[in-house]
């Protein structure tokens, strides 16, 4: 029986169920979240997938015997997959669906945790990083693009946000994990990736009971099962017309090149979508995410009060995450995105201060990080993959989706790796001006190209970002 069938069967719909392609207007809330909420659990295996390795930096640099060079490389490295697995992931989930790319992702992110868990020498331990960045690469492109591609126009915000909580829970977790394993001995961080392989299970079996999203079956020619699953979530009421307007977005009858994304049709989008991309990373929030307990005990405090300051963190960004999905789609994306710009940017300035002085009394660099932190789970950290995800055209939104992520991943990567180079050469103060100073070219450039797209449909926004020749 097709997954659709039972899903159909199972969430008790509020709509009428006609079969004449008439909705009356009612969605199933039960449904939508239910299989959002499981495309969004990608998430929480991609923070814990990319967090973990914090607690672990002090073990692993002296089972290794690693150099500050080496170091940002065994962090980093799982970037390098993240990259190839986004490069890869559009193409893919076009041809076997969104559903199926996440469940590979499942498989991967256990192969990673155990595999890392078990290495015994540096290459093998890499090489199982880039597994992980694989899964993680893929589903951070994927889970926002099923999530948008199946949820209302006026809920789309706030649950792809969603994602970017589960990311941030996927973070807490993974301090949680790293601080019950940090007193288990020289071990201690096998235990720590390992532990992933419990999330990964949970996610593949839920995966098993969610559908595949409607444009993408009518992209297949599968229109049958996509009106199925419109009727259970569509706001129209007009089944026919909504699948009539899908349809039309997907108005080529072969696939988009990347030479044609690059057109003068699509470039405007892709490079607004591309910059933003990069700038959610460029402003160093990975830094904070990877080395805070690094960071923390530059100031003088042990290893467990660096760990449980770096929990702080973790709880910090859940609850602010919690605040832009109440936001983002009553505010605005734009608004938010230059909010949380120059919010970061005023408390890297401080922290830079802190470390400047030596001033590290009444938990002050604590604070500011926390500000940090917050301004971006509540503005770029969540409201970046929204954008991602709605602002590209259906026919190309695979491709260009899995360009801006791939950018987005080698952004993550170059600040990963030269940050513990830069704090050994500039010193954790002049790191901090620099990420503050990206804050506010980052505002700059989201004040004159960042177009506002709350509350419009997906298929309305090709009015709004392509240029019709």
């Amino acid at each position: 029986m097709e997954t659709t069938t039972i899903m159909t069967k199972q969430s008790g719909r509020l709509n009428t169920g006609r079969s004449d392609g008439k909705n009356p207007g009612k969605t199933n809330a039960r449904f939508i979240m239910l299989v959002s909420g499981v495309a969004a659990f990608g998430g929480l295996l991609f923070g814990f997938d990319t967090a973990i390795i914090s607690g672990a930096i002090p073990y692993i640099s002296a089972y290794f015997s690693l150099s500050e060079y080496m170091l940002g490389w065994a962090v980093g490295s799982i970037l390098i997959g993240c990259a190839v697995g986004a490069m890869l992931a559009g193409g893919l989930a076009d041809r076997y669906g969104r559903r199926l790319m996440l469940i590979v992702c499942a498989v991967l992110f256990a192969a990673s945790g155990i595999g890392a868990g078990l290495s015994d020498n540096l290459s093998l331990f890499i090489a199982f990083r880039l597994i992980g960045g694989l899964g993680v690469g893929a589903a951070a492109m994927v889970s926002p693009m099923y999530i948008a591609e199946i949820a209302p126009a006026r809920w789309r915000g706030r649950l792809v946000a969603c994602y970017q909580l589960a990311i941030v829970i996927g973070i807490l977790v993974a301090y949680f994990s790293n601080y019950i394993f940090d007193g288990l001995g020289a071990n201690n961080w096998r235990w720590m990736f390992a532990s992933q392989a419990a999330p990964s299970l949970l996610f593949f079996l839920l995966l098993l009971i969610v559908p595949e999203t409607p444009r993408w079956l009518i992209m297949k020619g599968k229109k049958a099962k996509a009106v199925t699953i419109l009727e259970k979530i569509s706001e129209t009421e007009s089944i026919e017309e909504e699948v009539a307007e899908i349809e039309s977005s997907f108005h080529a009858k072969h696939s988009i090149s990347i030479k044609q994304l690059f057109s003068k049709t699509y470039r405007p989008v892709l490079f607004i979508g591309i910059i933003v991309a990069v700038f959610q990373q460029v402003t160093g929030i990975n830094s904070i995410i990877y080395y805070a307990p690094v960071i923390f005990k530059e100031t003088g405090i042990d290893s467990a009060s660096s760990l449980m300051q770096t929990i702080g963190i973790g709880v910090v960004n859940i609850l602010s995450t919690c605040v832009a999905i109440g936001l983002v789609d009553k505010v605005g994306r734009k608004k938010l995105l230059l909010t949380g710009c120059l919010l970061m940017g005023i408390s890297l300035v401080a922290v830079g201060l802190c470390f400047s002085y030596r001033y590290f009394d009444h938990y002050v660099v604590l604070i500011f990080m926390l500000l940090y932190v917050a301004s971006f789970g509540a503005t770029l950290g969540a409201v970046v993959w929204v954008y991602l995800s709605e602002i590209f055209p259906n026919l190309v939104r695979s491709l260009a989706l899995s360009i801006a992520t791939l950018a987005l991943w080698l952004a993550d990567f170059a600040v990963t790796l030269t940050f513990p180079v830069m704090t050994k050469h500039l010193g954790t103060s002049y790191t901090m001006f620099c990420y503050a100073l990206l804050c506010a070219v980052a505002f700059v450039y989201m004040w004159f190209k960042v177009k506002e797209t709350k509350g419009r449909s997906l298929e309305e926004m090709e009015t709004l970002f392509l240029h019709k020749n």
